[in-house]
């Protein structure tokens, strides 16, 4: 493995400017646009329990802490706007150079900055399903719904989680009055993978076929530290394709990156995009 240092940036513009890239990834890339991580240094302090689908489903005390919390914590994602880091991604995939965009990210940032081919690996916040009748509809109509039941109920919070969870005292929590589908009066819940829930089959095999496809795979923002996407890295690493990881903190993939930069994805990917050849930023 190549250490990070000066000319860093430099082998990481000669790998993606042979183009063929998909890159994965996760909430480190986001934290430049006030969106805080779970393990890097935003992250650092917050102790709280990820809710479960199993809380979820089986507990209606459970369900009203989430869409209280989400409900406040929406309020900040739906305000959070792409950085330079996502600006950049989207700037190779116009380029020609990424081929795909794998996201752990439920924030919808990537594509607000203009990527087109992105999987959401988890999921999106910006929809909501039904456990009854899975209709999907968008988190906008929900926002308007709960604001609507909850008239009086108006609520800052100062602290959340990557996934717009905010923390907020219990007595807030007890007094919010949550919704269900309109069609079915079913469950609603986001529509994204939550703890103890699968990441659906033939998402996870669209993931696998773009990387195996790829000529490189750039890691951005991850730690890496759950299966969900080291799986790629470590298909990747089977299959001989280059790996090249820019985070904050150590990865799990550090081991298998033939690049490794620690350093700020923001303007690490803005030094990215201006190295690459003149006729390729067209």
């Amino acid at each position: 493995m190549r250490s990070a240092g000066p000319g860093s940036v430099g082998e990481l513009a000669e790998l993606v400017a042979a183009g063929g890239v998909v890159v994965l990834s996760g909430a480190g890339l986001s934290t430049e646009s006030g969106i805080p991580d779970y393990r890097g240094p935003t992250g650092r302090g917050r102790r709280a329990e990820p809710m479960t689908y199993q809380k979820f489903a089986g507990s209606a005390e459970a369900r009203r802490r989430y869409w209280a919390r989400s409900h406040v914590g929406w309020r900040q994602m739906r305000r959070a706007v792409p950085n330079a880091g996502h600006r950049a991604v989207a700037d190779l995939e116009r380029y020609g150079l990424v081929e795909a965009v794998i996201t752990q990210n439920v924030d919808g940032l990537h594509q607000a900055a203009g990527a087109r081919r992105v999987t959401e690996l988890h999921g999106g916040l910006d929809r909501v399903v039904c456990l009854g009748c899975r209709e999907r509809s968008p988190r906008a109509d929900l926002d308007r719904r709960l604001r609507e039941a909850n008239p009086r109920w108006d609520v800052t919070a100062h602290q959340f989680n990557p996934d717009g969870d905010a923390v907020l005292p219990d007595e807030l929590v007890a007094a919010f009055r949550v919704v269900d589908c309109l069609a079915c009066d079913g469950l609603l819940k986001p529509d994204v993978v939550f703890f103890g829930e699968n990441v659906p089959r033939p998402r996870v095999d669209l993931c696998f076929a773009q990387v195996a496809g790829a000529r490189a795979l750039l890691v951005l923002g991850s730690s890496l530290a759950v299966r969900s996407g080291y799986r790629f890295v470590a298909r990747a690493a089977e299959l001989g394709i280059p790996i090249a990881i820019v985070n904050q903190e150590p990865t799990a993939g550090d081991d298998v990156a033939l690049i490794r930069l620690d350093a700020p994805l923001g303007p690490t990917l803005t030094d990215l995009v201006s190295a690459m050849p003149v006729g390729q930023r067209t």
